[in-house]
């Protein structure tokens, strides 16, 4: 016998709210999400990492940026080299994902370890 798998969905909306309009404008075009010329601080990576970071494995660490067009990930890719980050584009099925080279691994947990809440450092391994 086979068992039937069912997906549960949730959705929601918010309300709107000038604060959250600007930084909508500031990280979609065309209702796309773009990685904005924006300078790549210990707050954003780690706000970023909080929610699409992930661990896998041992030493596999990603930013889960299948989203965003390859163009904007070789961007980030940059942004990340110039705060001392080494990272790689990664296949992940049909998309792109960012993943943290070995080397690099340090250099992430220092950042942001002391900044991500604590119910969060899993994605760290801590």
């Amino acid at each position: 016998m086979q068992e039937q798998w069912k997906k549960n969905r949730i959705r929601f909306n918010t309300r709107q709210h000038s604060e959250i309009t600007k930084l909508f404008r500031i990280f979609y075009r065309s209702s796309k999400k773009i990685i904005p010329e924006i300078i790549l601080n210990p707050l954003i990576l780690s706000v970023w990492y909080m929610d699409d970071g992930s661990k896998c494995g041992r030493s596999s660490y990603y930013l889960n940026t299948q989203q965003f067009s390859l163009s904007d990930q070789k961007k980030l890719l940059h942004l990340l080299n110039l705060n001392g980050l080494q990272a790689r584009l990664n296949r992940d099925k049909e998309y792109w994902r960012i993943r943290f080279l070995m080397s690099s691994v340090p250099r992430l947990k220092q950042i942001v370890q002391n900044i991500i809440v604590p119910s969060l450092q899993y994605k760290l391994g801590l």
